[in-house]
């Protein structure tokens, strides 16, 4: 027994596939990308290397179309004539810029539009002009740049020339003075404080050791604060009057500041005259009966008539009430034969010596 086709069937799914078939071919054509159309002429002064019939057309990074045409203009064999196709919703302006476009490694080539404010007649196509060169690679254009280069060096090479030799007679110039050299920069160094450090050299106060012996002791507290004196006395190094340079002290140091060095040496010479009713720091005790404060006027090598070593304080007994009971001024100066470190040293001993029992027999009597 024979089986009936079903015709009706087969002639409907033929009919549904040839209509999905033109429904597909409209939908590309409006919604897929390919819808209206408008063609452009374009112009480039210039060679587009590797530009093919169907090359794509950007605008502003998009594709909107591509390259429908290209042909040499009759009139002028340097300029290329190509016609392009854009979605008709591209916004393209009489002063749209029109380049090309090398993309990925292969550098395909493609047409680019951008930007464009002036709008054109209506019912006329403008004709878009590329920009002169548009069509260069970077290949090509990194060998104009060679060539421009060539070109410059080729005008100039007898300056050039001149330069290299100058160069050569520097360098030859500097070859042959280059212990020279070695020197005046061995000297620029020394200058400046380059180089290594040069090593310093402390020198203490001495202490007096023969203050006689203790007849009357202190019979009340005392201390001894830090000495005052003016910025320039707050140092370590060997000052003079007038100031003037002095090589042979540049490596001088006194074992402390010039008030922390008094302070203590002072404290120690009262120990010496009467160690156990001797002054203490401030730090050391809270409140005492007494205080003596010392301002510093001058320690220094003075020069001016005469080479001399002078001292100068000036001293005040307060009250643990804040009230002076007594205050002198102590000065003293001892001759200096020989400006340097050690004979200087010798002078500041000899003249503190004197500075030290003056102060303690004064505060002594005072209190």
């Amino acid at each position: 027994m024979e089986t009936r086709a079903p015709y009706v069937l087969i002639g409907s799914f033929v009919l549904a596939t040839i209509v999905a078939v033109f429904g597909f071919v409209y939908w590309l054509n409006n919604t897929g990308g390919i819808g209206p159309r408008t063609s452009y002429h374009v112009q480039f002064q210039g060679p587009v290397p590797g530009l093919l019939v169907g090359a794509g057309v950007l605008f502003n990074g998009i594709r909107v179309g591509e390259v429908t045409q290209l042909g040499l203009a009759p009139d002028n064999p340097r300029f290329v004539n190509a016609t392009i196709s854009v979605a008709s919703t591209t916004p393209v302006r009489a002063d749209t810029k029109v380049g090309l476009e090398f993309q990925g490694l292969t550098g395909v080539p493609v047409v680019t539009l951008e930007g464009g404010m002036i709008v054109a007649k209506s019912g006329e196509q403008p004709t878009l002009i590329a920009e002169a060169g548009a069509g260069q690679s970077m290949t090509q254009a990194a060998r104009d740049a060679l060539r421009r280069v060539d070109t410059v060096l080729e005008d100039n090479s007898g300056p050039l020339k001149d330069t290299i030799a100058n160069f050569k007679t520097f360098s030859d110039g500097l070859a042959r003075n280059t212990g020279k050299l070695d020197g005046i920069l061995a000297g620029l160094e020394k200058m400046t404080g380059g180089g290594a450090p040069a090593q310093k050299i402390t020198y203490d106060l001495r202490t007096p050791q023969n203050l006689g012996p203790a007849g009357k002791t202190l019979s009340a507290s005392l201390t001894i604060p830090e000495p005052t004196a003016v910025a320039m006395l707050q140092t370590q190094r060997m000052l003079f009057s007038p100031v003037g340079d002095n090589p042979g002290f540049a490596e001088f140091l006194w074992a402390d500041s010039i008030p922390k060095l008094l302070q203590a040496r002072l404290i120690d010479s009262f120990e010496n005259y009467d160690i156990a009713h001797a002054p203490l720091r401030t730090a050391d005790l809270g409140q005492t009966d007494y205080q003596l404060l010392i301002d510093i006027r001058r320690f220094r090598i003075a020069t001016d008539g005469g080479t001399r070593v002078e001292i100068g304080l000036s001293a005040r007994i307060v009250d643990k009430n804040g009230k002076v009971i007594a205050s002198r001024l102590v000065e003293t100066n001892e001759k200096l034969d020989k400006v340097e470190p050690t004979a200087a040293v010798a002078a500041f001993d000899a003249a503190f010596a004197r500075i030290a029992k003056e102060l303690i027999g004064w505060t002594v009597q005072a209190v």
